[in-house]
């Protein structure tokens, strides 16, 4: 795409008479892109944020540069497009998201112009987190997989997140710990099993949360992931983005406890049955993340002595229902 039909394309679907670049709010993994911020004259809207996607630039941070690893990261930009593109025929769920003012492909580029949360009041960002903080993030979670409970991931990834198994041989292969390699599959097969089905966010990590500056309040950005699965993915992977360790132990109740209220407030019918369900699968969620991981990035500061102790739990269990 050129720079003249990129800047005409915003014109277009903002309504604005002239264009200002308000500079770079960062690159695009592994180099497909940047998000850019743009001001506006002659329209309500003071600026939107632009994101472009380059494909042919992609040179992976760790080394992770297959035919696979591009081929995925392709799909996932078409995921994301396809996303906010139904989004923008959709009456608005509880979980506050972008809106979606314009879409434009050209081969492998895509163009996405959404809504400014900086200039709709969510410009704080946060790198820990306090109460009212991880709450309002878990709120977010709880209200997305109440709004998508049930609901067909097609044109989505069938299976949300960007670390689930099918996606990622690779790792798999270079999994030094044979028995969570052994048991990779059951994991996987446990987590899809379950009668309650919605979309997960896919990268529900803190860095993607933008806050009101009071905090008790998000909006999510980056649904590159978007797709099938249990609500437990997104939430024992927001967990491992906020706490380490000790701390991601010790806020496990508590935050299961949070999410699960805050599903029964918006779903009398089945809530019950939906946390007998899920509850167990937070622990089973977070040895999957594991999983991936430790094939990924066998020194990552993640991989905590918790983790271990949890992974080794879920597949004692999982060796337990076999026999």
């Amino acid at each position: 795409m050129q720079s003249e039909d990129i800047d005409q394309f915003i014109l277009e679907v903002t309504d604005a008479t002239s264009l200002t670049n308000l500079g770079k709010v960062q690159s695009l993994w592994s180099g497909y892109g940047s998000i850019v911020r743009m001001g506006l004259e002659g329209t309500e809207v003071p600026s939107v944020i632009v994101k472009h996607v380059q494909p042919e630039n992609g040179d992976h941070p760790r080394g992770w540069n297959t035919d696979l690893s591009h081929q995925r990261k392709l799909k996932s930009y078409q995921v994301e497009t396809g996303w906010y593109r139904e989004q923008m025929k959709q009456t608005p769920g509880k979980a506050r998201i972008p809106e979606c003012l314009g879409v434009k492909t050209s081969g492998e580029e895509v163009l996405l112009v959404l809504e400014d949360l900086d200039a709709a009041g969510f410009a704080a960002r946060r790198s820990s987190v306090s109460r009212q903080e991880w709450q309002a993030c878990v709120r977010w979670l709880a209200d997305f997989h109440v709004d998508h409970l049930g609901r067909n991931p097609e044109g989505l990834w069938k299976s949300g997140t960007y670390w689930h198994l099918e996606t990622r041989p690779h790792e798999l292969e270079e999994l030094e710990d044979a028995p969570l390699k052994n048991a990779a599959e059951a994991i996987d097969a446990k987590l899809k099993t379950s009668p309650f089905q919605t979309l997960v966010h896919g990268d529900a990590k803190l860095a993607n949360f933008c806050f009101r500056e009071c905090g008790s309040e998000v909006a999510a950005v980056d649904f590159q992931y978007v797709g099938g699965g249990c609500g437990m993915k997104d939430l024992a992977y927001f967990v491992g983005s906020c706490f380490r360790d000790e701390e991601a132990e010790q806020m496990e109740e508590e935050v299961l406890d949070f999410y699960f209220e805050e599903i029964k407030g918006q779903r009398k019918q089945d809530a019950d049955q939906l946390e007998a369900d899920w509850r167990p699968l937070y622990r089973v969620a977070w040895a999957d993340f594991h999983r991936f991981l430790k094939g990924w990035s066998p020194g990552h500061w993640k991989l905590s002595d918790y983790s271990e102790r949890v992974t080794r739990e879920v597949i004692a269990s999982l060796e337990k229902e076999l026999t």
